[in-house]
């Protein structure tokens, strides 16, 4: 019967985490997220937590703690904490329906288990509380003020690192292989490949990413998808859709250069070059050259969304936006992207 149960599960998870004064979960860490689990292990524990199907998020009492560690004595440290912990059971791909199967979902992402764009994230703002991440860890926004004062009369530094639904990445998972100058600029949920540089002022958001090697100097924004060898110039952005002016999910294929300042609006293939600051949106006035520096037709920058081997530019004269074939492509300093 339990077997039934679990076989096509989708996720699952053991998550420790932080409830508000209403025992609501305002944030869990998985530290062990599994794709597509199968085994006894995961039957063992259904069976245990009592895994009705579907999608399911369980707070384990006193009895099933005592059972994770018997199940598998890696979460025997887990248990032996006083925080709060779950079981989240994923039965399919649906949109998360509370906040430990939210947080499940973007530990999938930054584990490079799932890839950008490939999950079902809707509706993860409604979701996900606002909360404060302090120096003293995740506090519910509403109950800040009281801890704020009560710290001041303790004489307890209290800093309050920022204020958002998403934590920084690397407070809960750090891929291998990645650098990253400032964490405050890579979500939670940001897909970072093996070998990828994140520079001071790059940033990238949850449910984007790169595949790596690549140098991030610029946004990736949510949805933005860039491939191997890519080099993001300072000061350069990515449009994701999350703002609801653009539906089609950005990326930009290998080897490229999106220059400094510059910015993006439609999809790229491989070897392409955008100028330094240039930002090049679905409906910008383009001109096509040919070899010969000839203008062949004038269309909108849409037209060549996917294509591959272009290099965009303005014209010095009149600043109007030529396209024209890519002599050279980039190629990032192998010594640079080694972070092993």
């Amino acid at each position: 019967m339990t077997k039934s149960k679990t076989e096509s599960l989708f996720a699952f998870g053991i998550g420790v985490g932080t409830h508000n004064r209403n025992g609501e979960w305002i944030e869990v860490l998985f530290p062990q997220p599994v794709l597509h689990p199968v085994g006894l292990e995961v039957a063992a524990f259904a069976e245990a937590f009592g895994y009705q199907g579907g999608e399911q998020s369980i707070n384990l009492d006193a009895e099933q703690r005592k059972a994770l560690a018997v199940i598998d004595p890696d979460y025997a440290a887990l248990v032996a904490t006083d925080s709060p912990l779950c079981a989240v059971f994923l039965g399919e791909d649906a949109a998360p329906a509370d906040v430990p199967a939210a947080y499940l979902k973007l530990h999938l992402l930054s584990h490079r288990l799932v890839r950008p764009n490939s999950i079902n994230l809707t509706g993860i703002f409604k979701i996900l509380p606002n909360v404060a991440w302090t120096s003293l860890g995740p506090v519910d926004v509403a109950e800040l003020p009281e801890l704020q004062i009560a710290c001041r009369m303790k004489g307890v530094p209290l800093t309050v690192h920022m204020v958002d639904k998403f934590p920084k990445m690397t407070d809960y998972v750090l891929p291998p292989g990645v650098r990253i100058a400032d964490a405050s600029r890579v979500r939670l949920g940001a897909y970072l490949g093996s070998g990828t540089t994140v520079m001071h002022e790059g940033f990238v958001n949850f449910n984007a990413g790169c595949e790596g090697p690549n140098m991030v100097e610029g946004r990736i924004s949510s949805s933005v998808w860039i491939g191997t060898g890519t080099d993001l110039g300072g000061g350069s952005s990515t449009m994701g859709v999350l703002s609801g002016g653009n539906s089609t999910p950005i990326s930009l294929g290998k080897n490229c250069l999106l220059g400094a300042n510059a910015g993006l609006g439609i999809p790229l293939g491989d070897d392409c070059t955008v100028e330094a600051g240039l930002y090049l949106t679905a409906a910008s006035k383009v001109r096509v050259l040919n070899k010969g520096g000839e203008v062949t037709r004038k269309l909108k920058a849409i037209e060549l969304a996917g294509r591959s081997g272009l290099l965009f530019r303005r014209n010095s004269q009149d600043g109007a936006i030529e396209c024209l074939p890519n002599k050279k492509s980039i190629e990032l300093n192998q010594d640079l992207h080694s972070h092993n």
